[in-house]
């Protein structure tokens, strides 16, 4: 059900000098002992409190997964863990993705298991730890409403929540699907309905919702050539096969895209390319993909995790495996596909940082390690090269009028807003978050705020929709 997670033996691959950066400051923050979590596959979300909040695969109170609050100083509180007695794991199993906070400030996710019909849920959880299960997996004759939802959710413009399941389906090759926050789940595709399964199967990734109104995704195998693909898919379900992968160009792609701010579309695949350690590639959203970074284990191996796009207009990732110690790397690249090796992983400190990172509006990197650190249970660390703070939006786009959330850091005492130059009204709820509405006269471009110590610009362009 889970190719790249099979059972974290490392590689023993090549290793040289990495490259790095000066002025940068890693540091980890918390050693995962089971009790409190183990295995933190997916990466960290920034909460309007400013707090960082993440699940772990297994390990807690009854040893099927957590979900968890860290404060950017190390201090950890596990606020969930599922399966709890007597009723065992009716509200889920192992939530192998992350979290993602919707506009009512609740966080929503995945687990890939357990359920009413142990297939994997959709669940709710409020950030004091209150959790509601609003989907069971499986629910429909043949699993025709998918099974095992090993990726997280993205919330669309129109308020619904789309996700991606492994498998199950009509063809039992995985499904895309759209859950409102309610709970009622429609089923928009199920991979493999066509001929050789041209379509894709087994979408191991979750989507991403683009300025166009349609989302984008990938799936693991299956295309033209059985190496996997990248999708588009409208809100009403129609898709189209945008890219069949080849192995020249990279294949298996696990990770989720990212639009950057000239559009197109950023990714990884975790094997293939020149040397067969995974690529970095760009895709237009007609279609055009560029492999920007063949890896050579030296610079890392198995990059699976999603890409972030800074606020220095560079993209940010990690491999799995590679690098200076074969456990791991962060890395920098360019839009160009310049990339540059930021740290190698040592077994101290963490190994195998299998998903991406996040950039704090403070501007540093948080990711975690799924194995390593004191009791090899996985750890979250930090990562600081320079950056300074920006602020971020949610969402990205939106009508005049519209209420939006702007998160930041110190925030408290700011002095103005505007949207690419228009003022807007504003308030400070917290020194973390402003709350705003989009001004009469805005056009798509930069939020600004300015603060006591300085203006902060957010790190992607809003979007006004007319």
């Amino acid at each position: 059900m889970r190719p790249l997670r099979r059972s974290y033996v490392l590689l023993l691959l090549c290793a040289t000098t990495a490259i790095a950066l000066p002025a940068q400051t890693f540091t980890t923050l918390h050693n995962f002992d089971g009790t409190d979590g183990k295995v933190p596959e997916a990466g960290l979300i920034q909460a309007t409190n400013g707090t960082l909040y993440g699940t772990t695969g297994s390990g807690g109170a009854n040893g099927d997964g957590t979900i968890f609050k860290i404060g950017p100083s190390g201090t950890l509180t596990t606020i969930y863990s599922f399966c709890p007695p007597p009723n065992r794991c009716t509200d889920g199993a192992y939530p192998f993705a992350g979290l993602i906070q919707a506009t009512d400030g609740s966080f929503y996710g995945t687990t890939s298991e357990g359920g009413a019909n142990s297939h994997g849920t959709v669940f709710k959880i409020s950030p004091s730890g209150t959790l509601a299960t609003l989907h069971s997996f499986c629910s429909e004759t043949g699993c025709a409403d998918g099974q095992y939802p090993s990726a997280g959710l993205v919330q669309a413009i129109d308020g619904n929540l789309y996700g991606t399941t492994y498998s199950g389906g009509a063809n039992g090759y995985g499904t895309v699907f759209k859950i409102s926050p309610s709970g009622t789940l429609a089923t928009l595709h199920s991979f493999c309905s066509e001929t050789g399964c041209a379509d894709g199967q087994y979408p191991s990734a979750g989507l991403v919702q683009a300025i166009d109104g349609n989302s984008y995704g990938t799936t693991y195998s299956g295309g033209a050539n059985g190496y996997g693909t990248v999708f588009k898919i409208s809100p009403t379900g129609t898709l189209a096969t945008l890219h069949s992968f080849d192995s020249t160009d990279g294949y298996q792609p696990s990770g989720v895209l990212v639009q950057a701010t000239n559009g197109n579309f950023y990714g990884t695949t975790a094997y293939g390319g020149t040397s067969n350690f995974g690529t970095v590639f760009k895709i237009t959203s007609n279609g055009t993909l560029t492999t920007l970074h063949s890896f050579d284990s030296t610079d890392g191996a198995e990059p699976s995790g999603v890409l972030v796009q800074a606020a220095d207009g560079s993209f940010y990732g990690t491999t799995a495996y590679g690098g200076t110690s074969n456990f791991g790397t962060v890395f920098k690249i360019t839009a160009g596909g310049t990339l540059t090796t930021l740290h190698s992983f040592g077994s101290g400190e963490g190994i195998v940082p299998y998903t991406g990172l996040v950039q704090d509006t403070n501007g540093t990197f948080y990711g975690t390690t799924v194995r390593g650190g004191a009791d090899n249970h996985g750890t979250v660390f930090s990562l600081s090269v320079g950056l300074g703070p920006f602020v971020e939006t949610q969402t990205t786009s939106g009508k005049v009028g519209a209420a939006v959330k702007i998160l930041g850091t110190n925030l408290t005492g700011a002095t103005s807003v505007s949207f690419n130059g228009t003022a807007a009204t504003f308030t400070v709820v917290s020194g973390s978050l402003i709350t705003t509405k989009v001004p009469a006269g805005a056009t798509t471009g930069k939020v600004e705020v300015v603060t006591q110590s300085g203006t902060l610009s957010s790190n992607v362009n809003f979007r006004v929709i007319p």
